[in-house]
């Protein structure tokens, strides 16, 4: 029997730049110990034709490969737009898919984080303890996140962000390259944080914040992530 009968058949959805960085986790891990049988990418097909060639892993189809596949593989979902990936994964969901995480093996989590599925930590992360992390949550290069922090399901953490103890990170949150938030802040649901940012203060729902000390330069009606 084929050694890749007793591996785990994942595809990733989205072929972009971090799909092939997400392809690089599974490639890291599988360097450790195999674990994992990439088939390739899901892509919508306004972006890609099947049968293309992604960093040496074809491009399988769009969501109706997926569907009728979807009792064969696990899913991971590499969009990095928080909106885009919550669209995405509502259709997923109801064809009654199966998701996995994936963690980079030079992250370091302890033994009491805990985390729902679709997960993706990327290459030399640092997680301490009595963190929450939930669903489809995408932490990137180089994050570090103190103790008791808690991050709710499709937030976005770009490289390089550091986020203090007992910070909250609301639901589709995405915060940008090199953000530091200090301990005990509340970032709302759907909010931006700009790139190089300083957050000391709470983040209302739905905003945009940049600077250093970070300030709020736009509100959107609630709501504005489903358009």
């Amino acid at each position: 029997m084929s050694k890749l009968n007793h591996l785990l058949k994942v595809v990733i959805i989205g072929a972009g730049g971090f799909g092939r960085e997400v392809l690089d986790v599974f490639d890291a891990c599988n360097h450790v110990k195999m674990k994992y049988d990439v088939l390739g990418f899901i892509v919508e097909n306004e972006y890609y034709t099947p049968n293309s060639i992604v960093n040496d892993k074809p491009v399988l189809g769009d969501l109706t490969w997926l569907m009728a596949h979807k009792n064969e593989v696990f899913v991971v979902c590499a969009i990095g737009i928080p909106q885009h990936r919550r669209r995405i994964i509502q259709q997923v969901r109801k064809m009654g898919c199966r998701f996995c995480n994936i963690i980079h093996p030079t992250a370091i989590l302890t033994r009491w984080v805990r985390m729902g599925e679709g997960v993706i930590i990327t290459a030399g992360c640092i997680l301490t303890n009595q963190i929450q992390i939930g669903c489809h949550v995408h932490i990137n290069l180089d994050c570090t996140i103190g103790h008791s922090a808690v991050l709710e399901d499709f937030a976005t953490l770009a490289p390089g962000v550091h986020v203090s103890g007992n910070v909250l990170v609301g639901t589709g949150c995405y915060i940008g390259t090199g953000t530091n938030i200090i301990e005990k802040k509340q970032l709302g649901e759907w909010s931006i944080i700009g790139a190089g940012s300083m957050i000391v203060e709470d983040v209302p729902a739905n905003s945009t914040v940049v600077g250093v000390p970070g300030k709020v330069i736009k509100i959107r009606e609630e709501g504005w992530h489903l358009r």
